[in-house]
């Protein structure tokens, strides 16, 4: 069920955009910007104040786009997400409520984890797709290779402090899906509406997928 929602979405990858949007009239122009560089999964956060109003208007303004919120931290949130007909939802981690709350909502969750604990929790919970954060932070690509063997079933969007640089080498990884990437949408770009420059950096991502990074 939330499994094959989430692993269809992430299989659109390799980089899904963590998108912070501080002026809602900026979420249609941008959203367009990356769907027409070929990013079409993207995560708006809920960390200010126009994030719900940012992700009603891609999705009833944006054809093609894959719309989600991200920064998702209760159920109430998850439930403001639905009605709005949110593809998906990311969390940074994970609480019993949150997973309590996910569990009947036709939003389906990429569950935030940062220790092997956490990993497990989210498997015995029935997740097998789910989000490594902060994964720089917490141990990046070495912290991903050392979870591989044991934790098998667990497949990873690792998202926070990662470039393309960096990038390439998490998409070698067997255990990694896609990545979450803030540098397609630099603040300093989107406030001055350079949807050129957000176009471009879309594009650049079709050389990380898998396969096509040496």
């Amino acid at each position: 069920m939330t499994t094959s929602n989430i692993a269809d979405i992430l299989a659109d990858g390799p980089v899904i955009p963590v998108i912070v949007v501080e002026d809602a009239d900026h979420a249609v122009p941008l959203a367009k910007a990356l769907v027409a560089g070929g990013v079409r999964v993207l995560e708006v956060t809920l960390r200010t104040d126009a994030g719900l109003e940012s992700i009603r208007r891609m999705i009833a303004e944006v054809p093609g786009a894959i719309v989600g919120a991200g920064t998702v931290l209760t159920g109430a949130q998850l439930d403001q997400v639905a009605r709005l007909g949110a593809a998906f939802a990311v969390s940074p981690g994970t609480t019993p409520s949150l997973l309590d709350a996910a569990k009947d909502s036709p939003v389906p969750l990429l569950p935030g984890t940062a220790t092997a604990s956490e990993v497990m929790n989210v498997l015995e919970r029935g997740y097998t797709y789910m989000k490594l954060f902060p994964a720089e932070a917490s141990g990046g690509i070495d912290k991903l290779s050392s979870l591989a063997s044991p934790l098998p079933a667990a497949k990873f969007c690792p998202t926070g402090g990662i470039d393309p640089e960096k990038a390439k080498r998490y998409l070698t990884l067997p255990n990694v899906v896609c990545v979450g990437g803030s540098w397609l949408v630099p603040r300093d770009v989107v406030r001055q509406g350079d949807w050129t420059r957000i176009t471009e950096l879309a594009r650049g991502t079709a050389a990380l997928r898998k396969g096509a990074a040496q």
